[in-house]
């Protein structure tokens, strides 16, 4: 996931979109305590794409402030 294509979403779509990646991090980590993760990269990708998200929302909210 790209900066630029999380830019040109709306903060409605990003919502939507952080909620289901905080729902597959919870799937996740179930995955790891049971030892049945096989990709582990996949979770740091996921926590990266939650932080450029977070990002992206507040930058739209200090442009709206302005």
């Amino acid at each position: 996931m790209d900066a630029k294509e999380l830019r040109a979403k709306t903060p409605d779509q990003l919502r939507e979109q952080l909620v289901a990646l905080k729902k597959e991090a919870f799937n996740l980590r179930f995955q790891q305590a049971t030892g049945q993760l096989e990709n582990t990269a996949r979770f740091r990708g996921v926590k990266k794409d939650v932080a450029r998200i977070l990002t992206v929302l507040n930058e739209k909210a200090a442009q709206a402030a302005n």
